[in-house]
């Protein structure tokens, strides 16, 4: 039993390292990626978002460019509010990423990021 759980821990902590990595990456790298705002004028609630490039090879959405514009357009608003300041981002998506523990990338993209807090 022991074992197993300590699988189970390693398993998450894995995978938060690598959602934490790929989503500082991204941050890091600020001219490889353009948000909404970039592209047009239209200011929506999605502005914060990065702009996926339009594509419909498979190959090219299995990079690690494309996932990265994936797992941060799937953060909490909070979350990427904070993407201009490294430190501030960084601890905060630490916080986010202790609190909810995910397996797999099936159970992150499922996250409900709009939670009944008003």
């Amino acid at each position: 039993m022991q074992g197993t759980v300590q699988k189970i821990r390693n398993t998450t902590l894995i995978f938060s390292i690598y959602l934490l990595s790929i989503t500082i990456c991204d941050k890091k790298n600020k001219p490889l990626f353009y948000s909404n705002n970039q592209i047009h004028s239209i200011h929506t609630r999605f502005k914060t978002n990065l702009h996926p490039p339009a594509t419909n090879l498979t190959k090219f959405q299995k990079r690690v460019y494309y996932s990265a514009i994936k797992i941060f357009n799937n953060l909490p608003h909070n979350i990427k509010d904070l993407a201009n300041e490294i430190i501030l981002f960084r601890n905060a998506l630490k916080g986010f990423l202790l609190i909810n523990s995910f397996y797999n990338s099936k159970e992150y993209f499922n996250y409900q990021r709009y939670s009944i807090e008003n």
